[in-house]
């Protein structure tokens, strides 16, 4: 038995020493180690906060005083000392521990994240709160320094600092959000003016002028003076006490004495106060101390060399795929760049930042900023792919559609982590960009069924000049060995692809077409071939455009066919579906349209397969519900969302 398994709770830190606590934050970095060796999970961030998680809540009094982590990556010290370590075994599992805080798993979870920079603005909803109700505890938010590429951490410094509300920030900085940081504020906070001199001739200044005598207590102003231009030399606090945060640090963050004297000093000053620690990311994991690769691991490595225990043989990633494709397509076309936000390995963009590092722009968390900015060299001439999460891009719509659409500027989306993303649960599901894109004036939406499609769309997309293109691809393996993009044609646009034509006309009662997109023309041709077993016949359509959709094929269709599935790994709720039900209706009221997506609520942490088997966008579910549509009176709705 370890320390780590003594403790059930905060308050079982309370009695420990130093050296007890050193002992445990030794413990707690064995146990991640070990636990995300085989679930996987993002290791990097809470190896780096170790010390840290250890000092707050030996210091705070969690639950009453409420911690508010950013993000989530630096949660899983958190959740050992909060009463979860024998849980850990099911972290990122399905019905287990979330890879994120969630209110819902714990009341020592206050506020659940998997998106960067809200740690401040809640925190600080959390305060006025307090402060209304007449309650007395303090809120704590830590937030990475990497957080501080993104708008929203400003804003809550900004109306944290004015309010002159008793609430501390702790600044976690490891120099590293999920990539190396960018921007002018990383240089800032890892300038030579990190230098702990300034807290010590801060506190022999304070305490001169508040000794001072009454004739020379004028003297106070020209040292207080002295002391702002003394402060902009020796740190980088500056910033945070003109914004109305006194600033405390830089700290050592894996020094616990260091630690623990801060916080407890800290907690009893009123007020805005800001603590910045010096972290180091992946700390006591060779492997992951140094590289963006071990900002998360998969399951299944070796925990004392990082090492991946069975190398998969799958094909490779959507995401490899588009990365290298775009890298290759930079060679044909100088005027093409490429726009991430934070994520240049988790996007592929990596690929072309190596080729073409001069036409490469990592923004940091930044991404409606990345909208714009890539909206303004497209006034220019320039050819920008935003390349950003579905999720992430969410963050970003009203640039989406002021700055780029309003335009009708040709920015390319590409849209990675779309539809179900598996393990990382609902804060990461790329289930909206669909039903958001689609309601984009002038948007062209589309999705590839394959590795090689999608390149197709890429040439399409950038080739394309009437306004922004956005195309999506999910979390997953490519189903095919894909070719150089330099060997793939651009794919016709705003055309569908008839891959399977079925046998019954519309006349005899027949007539059943699957209108399938992206990630579910496969599982629609292996539905069909369940249906022609049972002695249905259905065609099959890759509706690789859904925005422009195919009108001319789309009237064909109409012609022999009463019944039209659409099927998407999208949320049903205003999706493809409901968009072909419209148009559909316009065009034939009598045809049937069912919409098949996914329902209208959060996805929870589960294996990818399993998701969409539950949600019946397999073969198998995707043929039952061919059969309901079949089996439909005539006196039923038309649209049927399932």
């Amino acid at each position: 038995m370890t320390i780590l398994d003594r403790i059930e709770s905060p308050e079982d830190l309370k009695p420990l020493t130093r050296d007890e606590l050193r002992e445990l934050c030794a413990a707690i970095r064995e146990r991640l180690i070990e636990v995300c060796s085989r679930t996987g999970g993002h290791i990097g961030a809470g190896l780096g906060v170790v010390e840290l998680t250890v000092a707050l809540h030996a210091t705070f009094d969690a639950p009453r005083d409420q911690l508010v982590w950013d993000v989530g990556h630096q949660g899983y010290p958190h959740k050992l000392l909060t009463g979860r370590n024998t849980g850990m075994e099911t972290l990122r599992q399905e019905k287990g521990l979330s890879g994120f805080l969630r209110r819902a798993e714990s009341e020592y979870d206050t506020f659940g994240a998997g998106h960067a920079a809200t740690a401040i603005s809640a925190g600080l909803g959390m305060a006025t709160a307090r402060d209304l109700n007449g309650e007395d505890f303090r809120v704590v938010a830590v937030l990475g320094d990497g957080a501080l590429t993104c708008g929203l951490a400003y804003e809550g410094l900004n109306n944290a600092g004015a309010s002159g509300r008793d609430f501390i920030v702790v600044l976690n900085d490891n120099e590293m959000s999920i990539a190396p940081n960018v921007g002018a504020m990383s240089k800032y906070l890892t300038s030579i003016q990190r230098n702990p001199l300034y807290n010590r001739v801060r506190s022999a200044i304070g305490s001169v002028v508040d000794s001072a005598p009454g004739p020379l207590s004028g003297v106070g102003t020209l040292i207080r003076k002295w002391e702002e231009s003394l402060k902009t030399f020796l740190t980088p606090g500056v910033l945070f006490e003109e914004l109305g945060f006194r600033y405390f640090g830089p700290i050592d963050g894996h020094d616990i004495d260091a630690l623990v004297d801060t916080f407890t000093a800290v907690r009893d000053f009123t007020g805005p106060r800001l603590v910045h620690v010096i972290t180091q990311k992946g700390r006591g994991f060779p492997a992951g101390e140094h590289t963006e690769k071990w900002h998360a691991l998969p399951p299944g490595h070796d925990p004392a060399t990082g090492k991946q225990l069975k190398v998969s043989s799958a094909n490779a990633a959507y995401t490899a795929v588009f990365g290298k494709g775009l890298a290759e397509l930079g060679d044909e076309n100088e005027k093409l760049v490429a726009v991430t936000a934070a994520m240049p390995s988790g996007t592929g963009t990596g690929f072309f930042a190596s080729a073409h590092p001069r036409r490469f722009f990592d923004v940091g968390i930044a991404e409606g900023h990345a909208v714009t900015f890539a909206a303004g060299m497209a006034t220019r001439g320039v050819r920008p792919v935003c390349a950003i999460y579905s999720t992430f891009l969410q963050r970003a719509y009203d640039n989406v559609i002021h700055d780029v659409a309003i335009q009708h500027l040709p920015v390319v989306f590409a849209m990675d982590r779309a539809g179900l993303v598996g393990e990382d649960g609902p804060t990461h599901m790329g289930l909206y960009d669909i039903a958001y894109m689609l309601a984009v004036p002038g948007m062209t939406v589309a999705a590839p069924m394959n590795g090689r499609e999608m390149l197709g769309l890429l040439r399409t997309a950038v080739s394309h000049q009437g306004g922004p293109f956005a195309f999506r691809y999910p979390r997953d393996a490519a189903p095919d060995i894909v070719p150089p993009i330099a060997e793939i044609e651009a794919v016709p646009y705003g055309t569908w692809e008839m891959l399977r034509r079925g046998a019954g006309a519309r006349d005899s009662g027949g007539g059943l077409a699957i209108l399938a997109v992206g990630t579910m023309v496969l599982p629609a041709l292996a539905a069909a071939e369940i249906l022609a077993a049972d002695g249905l016949s259905a065609s099959v359509v890759n509706c690789r455009f859904m925005k422009p959709h195919d009108a001319t094929m789309l009237e064909g269709i109409l012609a022999d066919h009463r019944y039209l599935l659409v099927v998407e790994e999208g949320t049903v709720v205003n999706g493809f579906g409901a968009y072909m039900s419209s148009v559909v209706g316009r065009m034939d009221p009598a045809v049937r349209v069912m919409a098949h997506g996914v329902r209208d609520e959060f996805i929870q942490q589960a294996p990818r397969a399993r998701q969409l088997s539950d949600a019946g966008l397999d073969a198998v579910g995707i043929a039952a519900h061919a059969r309901v549509l079949r089996q439909t009176d005539a006196r039923g709705a038309r649209l049927r969302a399932v």
